[in-house]
């Protein structure tokens, strides 16, 4: 079939796989096809032409985080192959809240939620191209919802859906059979969203929206409303959640998701999160998550299975995200400082904001002035007492700011940039002290 030519765009250097002949054949090989509508349909449709498709993203929090990364991605995947993206920002549905598994959301402020929409949509952004014939347009679903009465949402909405159907999609089911139950609230946000897809392919000619499979019910809301009211057939994909190799939940610990946000995750804790990657999951990491080609990821995976010691697979994977989220410069700061914390590189020379949002995520400590080692190293958690720190000195096993420290009356005295101290015990076991 027919390969539809990517629209050259500046903003978007990575390109699609070309060993691919269809963009669909290489998002289902990078895993990103978990539940869709017609399988051969959608090849064709993605194959002939140029469509309009649209995803959504709900201001639930200030920033979007990295399940929501799988989409932008995979919208980004679309656009290069040379079709339009259509990004939307729910000013409506994030009033109200897609219903969750186990309890009913609380609901937040307008005002809180047009500050996230707005937050929100500027990060969409960064991730898309606004130039060329394939440009992406931005919209939002409160245009077309605040304006509807609620008679109106009734008599041309809420007639075309049957509540037998709704209460048999997965998120409605488990809630009604919960303790908690389910609002009429919760309950009529897959209306909103089926009538945004009706919306779009009116307005747009939208043909295809993405979303994660745990929103199939209300991503199949809205091509059955389509199907009902306009007779027309349209598509959607659901992507599979991803999930680490022990079963838990991806991107996210103890309610800790890495957000998108620089200032609400640092680029050196994203580079992090990466880097920690299991062999077992790094390969599938790299296919949804890179732009890397088949050829390339063949290699790494070769090279897990060879070499796994060198992390060379993590490192890559750690660079190529935290590049797409933050940009070419703070990847390459937050890859000289890691490298530097650990010794292999020079401390004095790195960027201090850097240098001081690395030290945030580690054990640290902070003081108005210097302070001792030994009182560092026990402040920081390093020790848990004053005499394990000075058997740790005269073992010689800790380094301040690059240098063994012999003399128990060290000062730390925030000599690096931006005033902070690295003080290591042992070759891995780091901490930071803020002087100042």
């Amino acid at each position: 079939m027919k390969r539809v030519s990517a629209t050259p765009v500046s903003a978007l250097a990575p390109a699609n796989d070309p060993s691919f002949e269809n963009v669909w054949d290489e998002i289902v090989w990078r895993g990103l096809v978990h539940v869709s509508t017609d399988q051969e349909a959608l090849r064709a449709l993605l194959s002939e032409g140029s469509i309009t498709y649209y995803c959504g993203f709900d201001p639930t929090a200030p920033s979007l985080h990295l399940g929501n990364l799988v989409q932008l991605l995979l919208m980004r995947r679309l656009q290069l192959a040379g079709h339009s993206p259509l990004g939307l920002v729910g000013g409506s549905t994030g009033l109200i809240g897609d219903p969750r598994p186990t309890a009913e959301r609380v609901l937040n402020t307008r005002e809180t939620v047009e500050e996230w929409v707005s937050r929100l949509r500027a990060q969409v952004e960064r991730f898309l191209s606004f130039e060329g014939d394939n440009a992406a347009r931005m919209v939002n679903n409160l245009d077309w919802t605040a304006p509807m009465s609620a008679i109106d949402f009734l008599r041309e909405i809420g007639k075309h859906f049957r509540v037998g159907t709704m209460i048999k999609k997965d998120a409605v089911s488990a809630r009604l059979n919960s303790d908690a139950g389910i609002s009429y609230t919760e309950f009529s946000y897959q209306i909103l969203q089926g009538m945004d897809f009706l919306e779009l392919h009116r307005s747009y000619g939208c043909v295809l929206q993405t979303g994660g499979s745990d929103q199939w019910g209300n991503l199949t809301s809205g091509t059955d409303l389509i199907h009902r009211v306009e007779g027309t057939s349209v598509h959607a994909i659901g992507t599979p959640l991803i999930t680490n190799t022990d079963g838990t939940k991806f991107g996210k610990s103890e309610g800790n998701a890495i957000w998108l946000d620089a200032e609400m995750c640092s680029p050196y804790r994203m580079y992090q999160f990466w880097l920690s990657t299991a062999d077992a999951d790094v390969i599938s990491r790299l296919k949804v998550f890179t732009f890397l080609t088949r050829d390339e990821i063949a290699e790494y995976e070769r090279l897990v299975e060879t070499e796994p010691f060198r992390r060379a697979a993590q490192r890559r994977l750690a660079l190529e995200v935290t590049t797409t989220v933050h940009g070419h410069d703070a990847a390459l700061a937050v890859v000289a400082a890691s490298d530097a914390l650990f010794g292999q590189g020079d401390l004095t020379s790195l960027d201090a904001a850097t240098l001081r949002s690395a030290l945030e995520e580690l054990p640290h400590a902070r003081t108005a002035d210097g302070i001792p080692i030994v009182q560092a190293l026990v402040e920081t958690g390093l020790v848990s007492s004053l005499s394990e720190a000075r058997r740790a000195i005269a073992q010689g096993g800790v380094v301040v700011d690059g240098e063994k420290v012999a003399d128990e009356g060290h000062i730390v005295a925030g000599s690096l940039p931006g005033g902070v101290s690295v003080v290591r015990r042992g070759k891995k076991t780091l901490a930071g002290v803020f002087v100042g």
